[in-house]
């Protein structure tokens, strides 16, 4: 295992450039991984379902992390999306970004299996003992079909190359049980958007974020007001971001980020298929949103 950062604070989980033929555009995925950095965010997560992996070619999500490697130039981690349901792919997948300079990976449980809690654990640290890298076990019961119990992610988080997990089960009171017994070098991250000030203020550790698409800056200071105690100034900023946060989840992620992001003039809006473009009448909920948090002006 490689010696890495402990993963705190704003990670945003980057939406993924296309040109309008679908193609992977090289020019706005440069410029978007600058700004996010730029804005303060605190590590970076490329080709998770929120950058469409699903529907890349190996080829393609390989490019994907090689250029958002070669922006960050070591200034924040990257925490490359690798998962897959079959355990050998997955490893297959791990190791080609660890090639390409990640220096995470972000795994969900294996989706449409639906192994018990036991094969869970056993994908797990299959992956970890093959890798150098650390893993973050990414619990999304609402894509894969099965929830990653505490119990679970206790077991996985006492192997040294497990680092972290994204929760986002919604279940506060698992959340809570993870961070009362996880090992002190183990994150704990939201993986809700409008539970990362409830989860930090149980202690949790940061946040991996489809709202720090449009607005890096303000989600990065809701999380370091949260590390820093300051929960009064973190509220304030859980309210301006309550419009936008709610009017990013109208259509399934990442589809309201990238007619956001191409509203704010950073991208095309294309997404691949099965994903279709924001509906129109859910245009001026999008607009609105970013106004309220300064990403558009009115």
């Amino acid at each position: 295992m490689t010696t890495a950062a402990r993963l705190t604070g704003c990670g945003t989980a980057l939406v993924t450039p296309f040109t309008k033929s679908g193609a992977l555009d090289e020019k706005a995925l440069r410029a978007f991984v600058e700004w996010q950095i730029s804005s303060g965010v605190h590590f970076v997560v490329p080709c998770g379902s929120t950058g469409e992996a699903a529907t890349m070619t190996p080829a393609e999500h390989r490019r994907v992390v090689e250029i958002t490697v070669e922006v960050t130039a070591g200034r924040v981690p990257v925490v490359a999306g690798a998962a897959s349901n079959d355990t050998a792919k997955a490893i297959a997948l791990s190791l080609e970004m660890e090639a390409a300079g990640a220096t995470h990976l972000l795994h969900a449980s294996p989706m449409y299996n639906k192994p018990p809690q036991r094969g869970i654990v056993a994908h797990f640290r299959a992956i970890a003992d093959a890798v150098k890298i650390p893993i973050v076990v990414y619990n999304v019961p609402g894509r894969t079909a099965s929830n990653i119990e505490a119990a679970t992610t206790l077991e996985l988080g006492e192997h040294e190359n497990i680092c972290a997990v994204k929760e986002a089960s919604g279940n506060l009171a698992q959340i809570e049980e993870i961070i009362r017994h996880r090992p002190a070098r183990f994150s704990v991250l939201s993986g809700d958007d409008g539970l990362t000030l409830a989860v930090m203020a149980c202690g949790g550790d940061g946040i991996i974020s489809v709202t720090s698409n449009a607005a890096p800056s303000l989600v990065a200071e809701l999380a370091a007001r949260c590390s820093a105690g300051d929960f009064e100034g973190a509220r304030t900023i859980h309210h301006r971001l309550a419009e936008w946060t709610t009017a990013a989840f109208v259509e399934s992620n990442p589809i309201p980020a990238k007619a956001a992001l191409s509203m704010m003039g950073m991208m095309q809006n294309v997404v691949r298929l099965p994903l279709v473009p924001l509906l129109e009448k859910h245009e001026p909920a999008v607009r609105s949103a970013l106004i309220s948090i300064g990403a558009l002006e009115a």
